[in-house]
């Protein structure tokens, strides 16, 4: 583990909106620079909402994006926008749309592409501004400088990472949260508390970093039971959106570890959602890695409200039971994975070098195997 010699980047946009209400403060922030022609990213359902951004000038919505965005679905984006030929690009959605939005953002008028941008600080640089507004509490990509498209070819997500795609501006307000229902709540917000734990337990874990990290899951573990009980619990809402923005956070200087890297299969092979596909990876590997980080490990049950432990079975069964508590299907045979493919996809994982390096303890295949076959 890192400590505080080591050194570090704390990444965040220049300018964070924050609280009910707030999401007007897209379009103000526009107006003040003499923005006119936006381009929102977005979903199909808040593509029926973005009079709510309040943009200036002419306004243009794709609102195609979808789950698990593939590169087909970007290159549609990017032929959008070649003819929009925005001077503002605004996602406004899930992780999905906000990553879109970055990709979209750094290549429109750009003469690379996505090939060539694929990894750490490749991307030359961006023409034109960029607002992030969520509307999950999950990913925190609005916090962020990573975005992932999946390629169909592969069914490997490809990640692109750059200083460029940091929002201008990012509006959070919880109030766009109130109708995610109650299972993409209760999944999202695991993918929130994923995110911080996977910092917190590292092998880059900073303490710069574990001040947001450890405060994002004491937030999931006070208030995402409640935003699942009572969608319209506006403290709830809040204080899940307040943890997706830490674990967003996290992400920049410090990124995700095993859990994520083993949960990618399911949604690239197999469409499960990516909070789904994390929330129910999440207990078994922070059983497997409790060995190597026995004091952390503690603290994260302590900040969910569960009872500490360190061993891998108390720790599997408190935490596999505070996610199945909040509604979430955690058996791999129900989310149409088949058996078979769990050879295949335990390959897949253990390819991802650039989260599993980052793992406390190392995990092989067969240890990726023996994990899919325990959750299924």
């Amino acid at each position: 583990m890192l400590n505080l010699t080591n050194p570090i980047g704390l990444i965040r946009p220049e300018t964070i909106e924050f609280g009910s209400g707030t999401v007007s403060a897209a379009g103000r922030w526009a107006k003040a620079r003499g923005l006119r022609r936006a381009l929102v990213i977005s979903d199909a359902f808040n593509a029926g909402r973005t009079n709510v951004l309040e943009l200036p000038g002419d306004v243009h919505v794709f609102g195609e994006v979808k789950p698990e965005p593939d590169v087909a679905n970007l290159d549609k984006a990017l032929a959008m926008a070649a003819r929009v030929k925005p001077d503002l690009v605004v996602g406004f959605g899930g992780g999905s749309a906000m990553d879109l939005a970055k990709l979209v953002a750094v290549l429109t008028g750009s003469a690379q592409t996505l090939p060539e941008v694929v990894g750490p600080d490749k991307v030359d640089g961006r023409a034109c501004a960029l607002i992030q507004v969520p509307t999950t509490s999950g990913t925190g990509s609005e916090g962020g400088i990573r975005a992932l498209v999946t390629d169909p070819v592969t069914q490997n997500k490809l990640a692109v990472q750059s200083l460029h795609m940091l929002a201008d501006l990012a509006v959070v307000d919880p109030d766009l949260t109130l109708t995610v229902p109650a299972a993409v709540t209760a999944a999202t917000g695991v993918d929130a508390m994923a995110h911080c734990v996977e910092a917190f337990t590292n092998k880059k874990a900073h303490p710069l970093i574990d001040l947001y990290a450890l405060e994002g899951i004491r937030l999931v573990g006070r208030y995402l039971g409640r935003a699942v009980a009572d969608g319209s619990d506006k403290e709830a809402r809040a204080g899940l959106s307040v943890a997706s923005l830490y674990g967003g956070f996290c992400l920049g200087p410090v990124n995700t570890t095993a859990g994520h890297a083993v949960a990618y299969p399911l949604g690239t092979r197999h469409h499960v959602a990516h909070g789904l596909a994390c929330a129910v990876i999440f207990p078994h590997t922070l059983a497997f890695n409790a060995p190597a980080t026995a004091g952390k490990t503690a603290l994260v049950l302590e900040a969910l409200g569960l009872p500490t432990a360190t061993d891998e079975a108390s720790v599997r069964g408190a935490t596999y039971g505070f996610c199945a508590g909040l509604g979430i299907e955690m058996r791999l045979s129900r989310l149409g994975v088949p058996e078979e493919d769990l050879e295949a996809m335990a390959t897949e994982a253990h390819a991802i070098r650039r989260l599993l390096d980052n793992n406390p303890r190392d995990m092989s295949r067969e240890d990726i195997l023996t994990l899919y076959r325990t959750a299924f």
